[in-house]
């Protein structure tokens, strides 16, 4: 993939379904939690034109959980809920739609049109390799769990929707899973590298 359209991919692959793996169970627990100071503000991959940017802010509720802001191209952009998730030495992100993707008084209108591709409440996750002095982040793609999935079906619980995994494993089950490819690239691949916008 070419590296200068990465940062745009990464969340319109997030939202388009033709990417990332997604989940119907989170990959965090309470006691997994971890709130980073340095994951705030907004980080942008410099190497695009139009520049995409990530804007992570504190977020009210629940506690010790972010927001998120992506914006791509024209200007659209998506609201998210974001966890950061410690699971021995790794940290992962944890996102979620945080917003209908359309107006409830009108369809036809859409604030965030990211999230219309999200057809249903799905969680997916990033895996997190620094957080300073840049930001570097890896996805979970579907086309590596699928040749995980056909070398061991039974890998983790899943569904075919369409042609594409859904994960439908536990969230304990999911955190194993995880860990057990963390230091390999038989799940995350195609690093993201965000700088810090001033």
């Amino acid at each position: 993939m070419n590296t200068r359209k990465l940062s745009f991919y990464v969340l319109a692959g997030l939202m388009c379904g033709c990417v990332p793996v997604i989940s119907l169970h989170p990959l965090y627990t309470k006691e997994n939690v971890v709130f980073d100071k340095k994951l705030l503000g907004t980080w942008a991959d410099d190497l695009n034109e139009p520049e995409m940017t990530w804007q992570f802010e504190s977020a009210d509720e629940p506690k010790k959980a972010y927001s998120l802001v992506f914006t791509g191209e024209d200007d659209l952009k998506g609201s998210f809920a974001v966890h950061l998730v410690k699971l021995k030495d790794h940290l992962f992100l944890d996102i979620f739609p945080s917003e209908a993707p359309w107006d409830m008084d009108d369809p036809n209108e859409s604030q965030w049109p990211y999230n219309s591709l999200f057809m249903i409440p799905a969680h997916t996750f990033v895996k997190v390799d620094s957080l300073t002095p840049k930001l570097k982040l890896r996805l979970m793609l579907d086309t590596q769990l699928e040749k995980l999935l056909e070398e061991n079906p039974d890998a983790i619980a899943h569904v075919e929707v369409k042609g594409r995994p859904v994960l439908t494993a536990s969230t304990k089950e999911l955190q194993a899973f995880i860990l057990k490819y963390a230091d390999t690239d038989k799940l995350f691949t195609d690093e993201i590298v965000l700088e810090r916008k001033e």
